[in-house]
């Protein structure tokens, strides 16, 4: 897949209509105020928005919010958007009362270079995840004959819906900033990657990280297991896991990922030892026992001090260093401690750190290490199917430069 696309500065955007698919899918407060209660999503898209408007287009904003399924919710507006997104430009954020609809439709008509406008939720109509062609005409034709199509909404490029991929068959489509830094970021780490590449998966489930596994198999020098999922790899080899997470049909795999890992010659490290509790509770009782020894009715909720020593070391000297999934349950300040020393670690490594989304990036905000990575990935899911070398349909829709 070709990751060297046309953005934003490629093109002349002046006295242009452009269709800017945003990510604005942010968390409200659970009192229906609409109050937003961050507002990250929301900063990361003015570099671009700015710039169009700096360069005099007129911005037509759309995003989705949560899974309406096609249902009109009022509690899934972006109206909270349109009042956080006016007060960080310091202009009025015009708001359309639709998505394609005759107030959408008369508001983009009138729209001036320098303004903007935002559509409501595009998760209100159907034929937004269905990639309708209907859906996706009627959003392009808000930009009209000689309109552009912007994506940078990163977290959305692994699904092909009409906002991000089909309205590219009715208009030239670029990237904007956002998506521009994820192509090039990542997409370096695994075609050019600065060596040694050093790949650390944790989360719940084998499941979730085979493709990924098998992926960076190919590319990477070292690939450290932790979370839930390197219980399966215990298991796999004959070890004892106690209560602990398994996906037992996915055992055959586990084994052939060692096995492959060793004709290959990468390193694949995996826990040696384990912080066992006897409930899955923030208060629970502990005991570090080896990996592959957890006694009957205790089960692994984080990787042990050993294990973290071996995971340090592992990253000080990479050259690139790329981490999916947390070590182990996070959430519980007793069983954080993995996942935070491999966090620290990476703050003092001088390797390009690149954090795939997801639980992960929340871990390392939370922990107060963001400001030390090189990169902290915008899409979970974007991000882990990117790692997995497949085709991103919003991605492969843009224009190749």
């Amino acid at each position: 897949m070709n990751y060297n696309k046309k953005t934003v500065t490629d093109i002349d955007v002046k006295g242009k209509k452009v269709l800017l698919r945003c990510d604005f899918n942010v968390p409200l407060a659970k009192d229906g105020s609409g109050k937003i209660t961050d507002d990250k999503r929301i900063r990361a898209a003015l570099p671009t928005i700015q710039y169009l408007l700096d360069n005099g287009a007129a911005v037509i904003a759309c995003s989705h919010m949560g899974k309406p399924k096609g249902e009109w919710k009022s509690e899934l507006s972006l109206k909270p958007v349109a009042v956080r997104l006016s007060e960080l430009l310091g202009k009025e954020v015009i708001m359309a009362a639709d998505i394609i609809g005759e107030d959408a439709q008369a508001k983009a008509a009138a729209l001036q270079p320098g303004q903007i406008l935002l559509l409501e939720n595009l998760r209100y109509d159907k034929g937004e995840t269905k990639n309708d062609p209907a859906f996706a005409k009627a959003l392009a034709d808000l930009a009209g004959a000689d309109g552009i199509y912007v994506s940078d909404a990163f977290g959305t490029v692994h699904r092909a819906h009409a906002s991000t991929a089909g309205v590219a068959a009715y208009l030239p489509a670029v990237s904007g900033f956002l998506i521009q830094k994820e192509l090039e970021i990542i997409g370096g780490a695994l075609a050019a990657p600065k060596r040694p590449l050093v790949a650390i998966l944790g989360g719940s489930k084998v499941s979730s990280k085979i493709g990924v596994i098998n992926n960076l198999l190919e590319i990477a020098d070292t690939i450290i297991i932790g979370g839930g999922m390197a219980y399966t790899f215990s298991a796999a080899q004959g070890g004892k896991i106690g209560d602990s997470l398994l996906e037992a049909d996915w055992e055959d795999y586990a084994n052939e990922m060692v096995k492959k890992a060793a004709d290959k010659g990468v390193k694949l490290l995996l826990p040696v030892d384990t912080v066992a509790a006897d409930a899955f509770a923030p208060d629970a009782n502990t005991q570090v026992v080896a990996a592959g020894e957890i006694p009957d009715g205790w089960q692994g909720l984080d990787i042990g001090p050993k294990t973290v020593e071996l995971y340090q070391a592992a990253v000080a000297d990479a050259g690139t260093v790329i981490w999916n999934g947390p070590m182990g349950v996070f959430e519980f300040d007793k069983f954080a401690v993995g996942t935070k020393a491999v966090a620290e670690a990476l703050s003092k490594t001088s390797a390009i750190t690149i954090i795939g989304g997801g639980d992960s990036a929340a871990a390392v905000q939370q922990l107060g290490y963001a400001e030390k990575m090189t990169h902290i990935s915008t899409g979970g899911g974007a991000s882990l199917e990117f790692m997995e070398g497949k085709e991103l349909p919003g991605v492969a829709a843009l224009l190749d430069k």
